[in-house]
C-alpha cells in the first residue's frame, strides 16, 4: 500500500496539550488551517482558573481566541477565521491560514472498541470525520499525548507531536562549550598571528577557517599533548582574540578549597570566577559537580571578594516520586527540603577539621546566612541587584518560566543554570524543548555569557558506575 501525496493546505487539529503548553502554536503552522474541536475549548476552559504556568497559559489562548473572534459573525466563523486578524502574524504564509471550530456533532466513526465518551477518543473521532470529509486534504492530529498519537495511527489518523517548541532536532547538537583543536591547528591558522600579555594573561589573535565556528566564551584545547587550552574572548569575521585558560586544577589557585578534578571543571570555574561573564550554564549527568562548583564559586566571590551582596538560590520543586503534601514554615523553610544538595554542598565547603563539630556546625550557620533559597513561585516582578544567583534543576523550566527569571535579573547580578536534560521531570517537556536547552542554544553567541557540558562524573566510583550501567 503505498502512500498518497497530498498537495497544498493541510488540516491540522490542535489537542488541548498543544495550546496548554504554547499558547501561540495557533500562529504556528505557516499557510494551512487549524482546526480546534468543541471539547478542547471546554478542557480549556476547565482549566483557566489558578496561577499555575499551565492556566496562564489557557487564559493567553483565550485572549488569542477573542481577538481573532472580534467582530466576526456566525456566517465567518463557520467560513474560518483569517489568522491575520490579528497583529501577532508578521509571516505572510501564515496571513493564508485559517481558524475553524467545530461548529456541528460529528457522527461516530470510531470503531466500537473505541467509545466516543472521552475527550481523546471525541477528538480523534473528529479528525477522522474530517479526513472523510476533506479527502483530498491532510489531515493531521497534533498532540503532545503520545497514548493518543498510537490510538490515532491504529485508526489510520495521521498524527504529530507539537516540535515548533524544540530548540534542536536532537539532543546530541546542543552546544558543549568545548571543542578539540586539530593537530594541523597551528599550520593553518598562524598566519599574521600576534601575542600579548595584558595584565599578567597571555593573549593570541589568530586567523582562518576555524574561527567561524566558534562562538564567544567557548573553550578550545589541544590532544596533541601540549596542555593548551585556551577561552574565546573577541571574533570578528575570520579573526578571533584566545586567551589562556586559567588552570585551577592545583590548591594555589583553589575556588573556596575547591580545585577542578578534570578539563571541563577547570573550564566552569573560568566561566563562574571571570566578572565580565553574566550569565553561566552547566549541564551534564549527575556526580559531575556541577551545584559544587557553583556552590564554591559564589561564595568566593561574594564573602571574599564582595562582588555580591548574597547568594540566591531557586528551583523548580517538580517531586521524583508520591507528593509528601504541604510543607509547614516561611517560604525559605518551605522551599529547605528541595535544597538538599545545596545543603550537602556545604557540608564540603564548610572548613575546620571533622573532629571538631561545633566548630563545623557554626561555619555551616555562618554560610547560610549568605545564601537565600526563593521560591519561584513568588519570582515574578522581582529585580535581583548585585546577587549570584543559581538555578538549579533547570531542565524542569520551561522556556517561558527560564525568561521569567532570567530577566530577574538587575546590575551587578551574576545567573548560573544548572541542569541534566536526561533528567526532566515535568510533564510534555522534551530534552529539545527544556528551558535549559532554550538557553543555552540562545545564549551560545552573546559575548557575557558562557557553556559547559560536564562529562566525567567526580562524585564516587560507585556513582559513576550506576550513571554508566543503570
Amino acid at each position: 500500500m503505498t502512500r498518497r501525496k497530498f498537495k497544498g493546505k493541510r488540516i491540522f487539529v490542535l489537542d488541548t496539550n498543544v495550546l496548554m503548553h504554547d499558547p501561540s502554536a495557533l500562529f504556528r503552522f505557516a499557510e494551512h488551517d487549524i482546526y480546534i474541536p468543541m471539547v478542547v475549548l471546554e478542557e480549556l476552559d476547565a482549566g483557566k482558573k489558578g496561577v499555575s504556568e499551565v492556566a496562564r497559559n489557557v487564559r493567553q489562548v483565550s485572549r488569542y481566541l477573542d481577538e481573532l473572534m472580534n467582530g466576526a459573525s456566525s456566517e465567518e466563523i463557520e467560513q474560518g477565521l483569517p489568522l491575520s486578524n490579528t497583529p501577532l502574524v508578521n509571516d505572510e504564509k501564515t496571513r493564508e491560514g485559517r481558524l475553524f471550530f467545530q461548529i456541528r456533532e460529528h457522527q461516530d466513526s470510531l470503531p466500537t472498541s473505541l467509545p466516543g465518551t472521552k475527550v481523546d477518543n471525541t477528538i480523534l473521532n473528529i479528525a477522522l470525520r474530517l479526513k472523510e470529509r476533506h479527502s483530498d486534504r491532510q489531515v493531521t492530529l497534533v498532540s503532545k499525548d503520545i497514548n493518543l498519537r498510537i490510538k490515532s495511527k491504529v485508526v489510520g489518523v495521521h498524527t504529530e507531536d507539537y516540535y515548533n517548541d524544540k530548540v534542536l532536532d536532537e539532543i546530541e547538537q546542543l552546544f558543549t562549550g568545548t571543542e578539540a583543536l586539530p593537530d594541523d591547528f597551528w599550520e593553518t591558522h598562524s598566519r599574521e598571528m600576534d601575542s600579548w600579555l595584558e595584565e599578567g594573561r597571555t593573549f593570541y589573535k589568530v586567523n582562518g577557517p576555524l574561527v567561524s565556528q566558534w562562538s564567544s566564551n567557548m573553550f578550545l584545547y589541544s590532544t596533541s599533548g601540549d596542555n593548551f587550552e585556551a577561552i574565546v574572548r573577541k571574533i570578528d569575521g575570520d579573526q578571533a582574540t584566545i586567551e589562556l585558560a586559567k588552570d585551577f586544577h592545583g590548591s594555589h589557585q583553589n575556588v573556596w578549597g575547591i580545585t577542578a578534578r578534570n578539563r571541563e571543571q577547570n573550564y566552569a570555574l573560568n566561566l563562574l570566577m571571570d566578572p565580565e561573564i553574566d550569565f553561566i550554564s552547566l549541564q551534564g549527568p549527575a556526580g559531575t559537580g556541577k551545584t559544587l562548583l557553583a556552590l564554591a564559586a559564589a561564595l568566593e566571590q561574594t564573602i571574599e571578594q564582595k562582588l555580591y551582596k548574597e547568594v540566591v538560590v531557586t528551583r523548580v520543586t517538580i517531586s521524583v516520586g508520591e507528593d509528601i503534601g504541604f510543607l509547614p514554615g516561611t517560604e525559605e523553610e518551605k522551599m529547605t527540603p528541595w535544597m538538599g544538595a545545596f545543603m550537602d554542598n556545604l557540608e564540603v565547603l564548610a572548613p575546620g577539621s571533622s573532629e571538631d563539630d561545633w566548630s563545623q556546625q557554626a561555619t555551616q550557620d555562618i554560610l547560610r546566612k549568605w545564601l537565600k533559597i526563593r521560591s519561584l513561585n513568588f519570582m515574578r516582578g522581582r529585580t535581583f541587584l548585585n546577587k549570584f544567583l543559581i538555578i538549579d534543576e533547570a531542565q524542569n523550566l520551561t522556556p517561558k518560566q527560564m525568561k521569567t527569571l532570567i530577566t530577574r535579573a538587575g546590575p551587578g547580578t551574576k545567573v548560573v543554570c544548572l541542569g541534566n536534560v536526561a533528567q526532566i521531570d515535568t510533564p510534555y517537556l522534551t530534552d529539545t524543548g527544556s528551558g535549559l536547552t532554550y538557553v543555552v542554544d540562545r545564549f551560545k553567541k552573546w559575548q557575557h555569557s558562557g557553556h559547559i557540558t560536564l562529562q566525567t562524573g567526580e562524585r564516587s566510583r560507585l556513582a559513576d558506575f550506576a550513571s554508566q550501567e543503570l
